[in-house]
């Protein structure tokens, strides 16, 4: 069941794309796809969702965004340059006007001494300007880390339509 409080947040981000005239792609890793399905679970977000990528192994990162496999070996897949990566590729492979891109550890393992649980890089990118990246630490279980991370991409798709 997805939070009532994201489906109120995901149906103001979808008017405010309408009254703008602009369509969405995400890139997920962590959350699995959980921005896209929050989005369209809002009856009409056909006209604002444009596509959605679920990029959840590195395999796929590659294949589907475009990302070169040799820089995920050398920072990881949980990275600011990663998002950046996925956002770039999200925006490149779709028709969209602003991509979202997710990569993190929702947990409970896959943690390091670096990379803790609650990880989560975020990035977006409007078409004709420079990506933004964002790093946060979420506290919780792998529930809430992933709604965290949806609350906050759709933080920065508001930020990014009006600018």
């Amino acid at each position: 069941m997805i939070d009532p409080a994201l489906l109120t947040q995901a149906e103001a981000l979808l008017a405010l794309y309408r009254a703008r005239g602009l369509r969405l792609v995400t890139a997920e890793s962590c959350t699995g796809g959980l921005i896209a399905a929050t989005l369209t679970a809002i009856a009409g977000s056909s006209d604002v969702v444009e596509r959605g990528f679920v990029t959840y192994s590195n395999e796929a990162k590659a294949e589907m965004l475009g990302l070169d496999p040799g820089l995920i070996a050398e920072v990881g897949a949980v990275s600011e340059q990663v998002a950046h990566a996925m956002v770039v590729g999200a925006l490149k492979r779709s028709r969209a006007d602003v991509a979202l891109s997710v990569t993190g550890i929702a947990g409970p393992g896959g943690a390091t001494a670096t990379k803790p649980v609650g990880l989560v890089f975020l990035g977006v990118q409007r078409r004709g300007s420079e990506p933004v990246v964002q790093r946060h630490v979420f506290s919780g279980d792998r529930a809430a880390v992933r709604e965290a991370s949806v609350a906050a991409a759709f933080r920065l798709a508001r930020a990014a339509a009006q600018s």
